[in-house]
Order: structure tokens, then sequence, then C-alpha cells
């Protein structure tokens, strides 16, 4: 088992070099659009959620109690 982990420890390093040297982007996309990504991201997620808990008519059923009944007991047909 340790020969596997010490073979899969050494592949992820190389592929993480390989990724690290041979990228052909920009390594400053995080420092230019990081920040507008993710306040964008959190606008668009707030604003969904937020029309789906107040204009979609779900019923959301939060505690039960109070809301189910038990049904009159029925006696057998003789």
């Amino acid at each position: 088992m340790y020969r596997f982990a010490k073979a899969a420890a050494n592949i992820s390093s190389r592929a993480a070099q390989q990724v690290r040297h041979g990228s052909s982007a920009q390594q400053t996309f995080h420092a230019k659009y990081g920040m507008g990504v993710l306040v964008s991201g959190t606008v668009f997620c707030t604003a969904v959620w937020g029309y789906v808990l107040t204009q979609t008519g779900i019923s959301w059923n939060l505690s039960p109690i109070g809301k189910v009944m038990p049904k009159e007991w029925r006696q057998a047909e003789e």
C-alpha cells in the first residue's frame, strides 16, 4: 500500500508541474477577475434564491406539528 501511495503522490506532483509550466494562460487571472467573479456569483445566487423563496409559491412544510391529523377510526362492517 505504501508503494501505491508513493507512486500516486509522485504522479500527481508531476502532473501539477506540467500544468503549471505548460500553461499558456495568464497567471494573473485571479488577481484581475477573482473578486468580480465572486461578487457576481454571490449576487446571482442570492437573487435566484430570493425569487424561489418569495415568488414561486412553494409550500415548504417546515413543521408537521398541528398539521398532520390522524384519520377517524373506522369500525369493521359486520
